[in-house]
């Protein structure tokens, strides 16, 4: 291929692009909690998000949440194309206001719990997941 002044234009407009995207994924995390919450303010409170320091393999990393009071719980990975994970709903009668499942994430990130609690308001809990790989460190 030869490097012509359209080859270079073209690759320089893809480069700009690609720095554009962690931008557009952490504005569509941002937007998924705006969705979720109404555009109320989230505090810190009752919730629990339990998620190892280190994940060995990002497609398999274990989760749980759990709240005393929450009617649902949504969990978000912020680095992943597709920032929300799961929302969990829970009923009146209850027995336990808590999840667990295993998630899949792109890369070293963030991931971020928040619930709705019975009262109307909302706390989130966050903790960051660092996926290494192969073992070897990311």
């Amino acid at each position: 291929m030869q490097l012509t002044r359209r080859n270079a234009i073209l690759m320089g407009a893809g480069a700009i692009l690609m720095t554009g995207l962690p931008l557009r994924a952490s504005a569509a995390g941002e937007d998924a909690i705006a969705a979720f919450t109404g555009g109320a303010e989230v505090g810190e409170g009752d919730i629990k998000l339990t998620a190892p320091e280190i994940a060995e393999n990002g497609n398999t990393v274990p989760i749980e949440v759990s709240s005393d009071s929450a009617t649902e719980i949504m969990v978000l990975a912020l680095g992943n194309p597709t920032p929300p994970v799961a929302t969990f709903k829970f009923g009146p009668l209850a027995a336990s206001r808590s999840a667990s499942t295993r998630i899949r994430l792109a890369g070293t990130q963030d991931v971020v719990a928040i619930a709705k609690l019975e009262d109307g308001s909302f706390v989130k809990a966050s903790t960051t997941v660092k996926v290494t790989i192969g073992g070897c460190g990311g």
